[in-house]
């Protein structure tokens, strides 16, 4: 409330200080409390209608602003494969997601990141998605691979110092895909980047309405080019 007011140089920096500040307390006590809540057993998945598409599309435009800002190209590669409706947790599904977007963000100084989504299996009873974050940041030694996915662990201190964390975002993702009957990995190289692959198992649904589309542009190719700013 204070931001939208009139008000100086430095009571702006101040201000966007303190707001700063809130969220990212507001994060780490969320992060707490989700960990604390799947180490005593008490987060369920849930299984409603969801579209991955449309979760996957609003996750990309909920940290554009964040990319932009560093210079970064953000942007969204979901495969036609993806069916319209799934049943699952969309809740989970867009925090692994965000978490792994952000995090992506966070170490890369230059370049893209790029969100991936396919469909790996489908039958009469599951249908399993494979979701890809890749970036070209700071990368990750191949030493630090084994404990990303460890509570409250980050590659070194330096990180911690540099970007900041709790070193819970990660466990928890990792907790969660595994309650959503998936498994997740990363790759990586120091300078070059990384790329986070995730799997979660849903249920099969049938799509009630069909997409809508533009007529003129069904079964044709859109190729869509771009400098990345070079």
């Amino acid at each position: 409330l204070l931001l939208d007011t009139p008000l100086d140089e430095e009571q702006r920096d101040l201000a966007s200080t303190i707001r700063s500040s809130g969220e990212a307390l507001l994060g780490v006590l969320n992060d707490v409390l989700d960990f604390s809540k799947i180490e005593a057993g008490k987060l369920t998945i849930e299984s409603v209608a969801m579209s991955p598409r449309r979760i996957l599309d609003e996750t990309v435009q909920l940290f554009s602003a964040a990319a932009q800002g560093k210079g970064l190209a953000l942007f969204a590669d979901l495969d036609a494969s993806l069916p319209a409706f799934v049943a699952g947790d969309p809740l989970r599904l867009r925090q692994i997601a965000s978490n792994l977007v952000g995090n992506a963000i966070k170490f890369t100084q230059r370049g893209q990141v790029v969100l991936r989504a396919s469909l790996l299996e489908s039958n009469e009873s599951d249908v399993l998605l494979a979701i890809e974050v890749e970036d070209t940041g700071i990368g990750i030694p191949p030493e630090y691979i084994g404990q990303l996915f460890e509570a409250f662990s980050q590659a070194d201190g330096s990180t911690s110092r540099r970007f900041g964390g709790t070193g819970l975002g990660l466990a928890i993702s990792k907790r969660l895909v595994t309650l959503m009957g998936g498994v997740i990995e990363a790759r990586s190289t120091v300078g070059k980047g990384t790329t986070f692959r995730f799997t979660v198992r849903c249920a099969p649904m049938q799509a009630a309405t069909s997409p809508v589309t533009n007529a003129a542009l069904r079964g044709r190719v859109i190729v869509i080019a771009d400098s990345l700013g070079e």
